[in-house]
């Protein structure tokens, strides 16, 4: 689905990419996983145009996506959940979910939608006239993973949607992630919390400094040693 190839981005003359490659195949979940400055974000960036390569290349299903402005990303089926959430906070639940369905017109699908949302995240349902801005951190989450879920997304991008939340509600929404991918979206996840991204992910990519320095299954890389030592937190005998 996603491609990239030999990508390098720099800034200022300071590489902060340094020829990656991975790929996203259609129906499964990938994660990025890397330390806070390891280059997770920069990547995000450069599959959704806001930062341009050196040189490589990115293609979604065979399409140059460096060429797309974010309208066609939409139109092409490709959704992003950004860091920090970014709900809109003046607006209620039902207004900001009604918002990521602003290209679509069919009212039908779009209530339909709004309820497979509203099975999904219980708690948006409950407070569809609240502020989004008075709701809690990992409601906000939730809420910004339903709004992109309204643009009948078949690649869902998510950029740490675990940053500042609990555990227990890191565990809920990395299980709803895990439901959203078994009914049919393709997930790509950014995320320094490698625990929770591997344990859901059929592939997984190890980023440090720039660099993808280990690729395998979600479940590999959980029992890798390297992986074990520097990022779950575990001594390694």
């Amino acid at each position: 689905m996603i491609k990239i190839d030999n990508l390098v981005v720099s800034y200022g003359g300071i590489e902060a990419l340094k020829d990656i490659s991975l790929e996203v195949p259609s129906g499964k979940i990938v994660t990025l996983v890397g330390a806070n400055g390891a280059g997770k974000s920069t990547t995000l960036k450069s599959i959704v145009g806001l930062v341009k390569p050196k040189s490589g290349s990115i293609s979604y299903e065979g399409t140059d996506l460096t060429k797309l402005s974010t309208e066609k990303m939409v139109e092409k089926g490709i959704a992003l959940v950004p860091e920090g959430r970014r709900v809109f906070a003046d607006l209620t639940v039902l207004e900001n979910l009604k918002i990521g369905a602003y290209s679509r017109k069919d009212r039908k699908e779009i209530s339909e939608d709004l309820e497979n949302v509203y099975s999904l995240f219980p708690r948006l349902k409950e407070r569809s006239w609240q502020l989004a801005g008075t709701l809690s951190g990992g409601e906000q989450q939730m809420l910004a993973i339903g709004r992109a879920l309204m643009s009948r997304p078949k690649l869902i991008m998510m950029d740490e949607p675990s940053l500042g939340l609990a555990p227990i509600i890191v565990k809920e929404l990395f299980g709803i992630i895990k439901k959203i991918n078994e009914e049919g979206t393709t997930v790509l996840l950014i995320e320094q919390n490698a625990n929770a991204a591997l344990k859901i992910a059929d592939i997984g990519y190890i980023m440090e400094t720039g660099k993808i320095t280990l690729k395998g299954s979600g479940a590999d890389l959980l029992n890798n040693d390297e992986v074990k030592k520097a990022y779950l937190g575990e001594s390694v005998k």
